[in-house]
């Protein structure tokens, strides 16, 4: 992902905001640099398919403590229009490779438990439920649950 991807990643990422189902998240960063920062630099795609950005991936660090540095959290969204055409696999696939090339040895989610597709991409590669938070947070004033899920490298960290 190059600062060129940031209009089409922004598409996807509103798609994903507007089904309810991706994220609490309201509204997309307003800018790339805004979006950057909070972003790892590395192991961050996109998807492309008749020269179109149809998916994207990308880390967040979950804490600014060095102890941390190898955990982080997942962002995976895949345009609508292109779903169950393999390019979750593609990009998951890629991820975990660059994640662990990177030193990644854990990568972890809070997926709302209704995105039945993305926890079953997220345990295809090796993710497992590690807890459940009931009514963490609200979404449009209704009180949603989420499932954390977790990934450990196999040559990472062991």
């Amino acid at each position: 992902m190059v600062p060129a991807d940031w209009e089409a990643v922004k598409v996807i990422y509103e798609k994903g905001i507007a089904t309810c189902s991706a994220t609490f998240q309201t509204s997309a960063p307003a800018s790339w640099e805004h979006w950057d920062q909070r972003h790892l630099p590395h192991s961050r795609f996109v998807a492309i398919a008749n020269n179109k950005v149809v998916g994207w991936v990308a880390l967040s660090p979950t804490s600014s403590r060095e102890c941390y540095k190898g955990v982080c959290e997942l962002s995976i969204y895949v345009d609508p229009e292109f779903s169950r055409k393999g390019i979750g696999n593609l990009l998951m696939e890629t991820l975990v490779s660059s994640s662990e090339r990177n030193g990644i040895w854990s990568l972890y989610s809070s997926t709302f438990p209704e995105n039945k597709a993305s926890i079953a991409l997220q345990k295809k590669f090796g993710f497992r439920e590690i807890g459940y938070r009931e009514r963490i947070a609200q979404q449009n004033g209704v009180w949603r649950n989420t499932v954390l899920l977790e990934r450990r490298s196999n040559v990472v960290g062991v």
